[in-house]
């Protein structure tokens, strides 16, 4: 996943209204439950259907780090799935926060700079831009594809100031992300 798939993903996580099952047995049950069979289950995370039921039946508690990092990460994909939409209906509603420290370079006018700079930015995002990104995400869109619509969005908002100022400026691009968080 890149930058921006792992910051929906989190801002996803902080609307959970439960926490997820917290024991191995409950976690592999779960997924058992949302992937139908432990060869499904096991063709996930990496290992045998054997592994798997003996993760479901407490014959095996402890897997390695790596196999407990990949049952965690599958089971918080696919939880609450019903508080994810109807969070992003929201956002694609209201707009979304786009807080982050990166490069971003620009096409200017004639006589400016375009060198790009590490800018700290925390933007809101009007509704069309959510929509667009949600959209995009859920589409399989890249992650250079969706940096292209927070950069726009970015460009339209902070750079031009809803067509204010700036308005030679006709690119945007985000480069070396430092770090970028959204909230919705």
């Amino acid at each position: 996943m890149g930058e921006i798939e792992d910051a929906i993903e989190r801002a996803d996580r902080e609307g959970f209204t439960r926490e997820p099952p917290k024991t191995l047995q409950g976690r592999i049950s779960y997924l058992l439950k949302q992937l139908g069979s432990a060869k499904a289950v096991a063709q996930e995370l990496g290992v045998t259907a054997d592994s798997v039921n003996r993760y479901r039946r407490g014959a095996r508690k402890n897997p390695p780090k790596d196999i407990a990092s990949k049952i965690d990460d599958a089971v918080r994909a696919r939880w609450q799935p019903g508080v994810r939409k109807r969070r992003q209906k929201q956002a694609a509603a209201s707009g979304i926060t786009v807080e982050t420290r990166a490069r971003f370079g620009y096409t200017a006018s004639l006589g400016s700079t375009d060198d790009g700079r590490f800018r700290r930015l925390t933007v809101r995002l009007p509704a069309a831009y959510a929509q667009r990104l949600f959209d995009a995400r859920n589409t399989g869109a890249s992650d250079q594809d969706m940096r292209g619509i927070i950069a726009e969005g970015l460009k339209d908002v902070y750079f031009q100031d809803g067509g204010g100022r700036a308005m030679g400026l006709s690119d945007v691009e985000i480069n070396d992300i430092d770090y970028l968080d959204l909230d919705y």
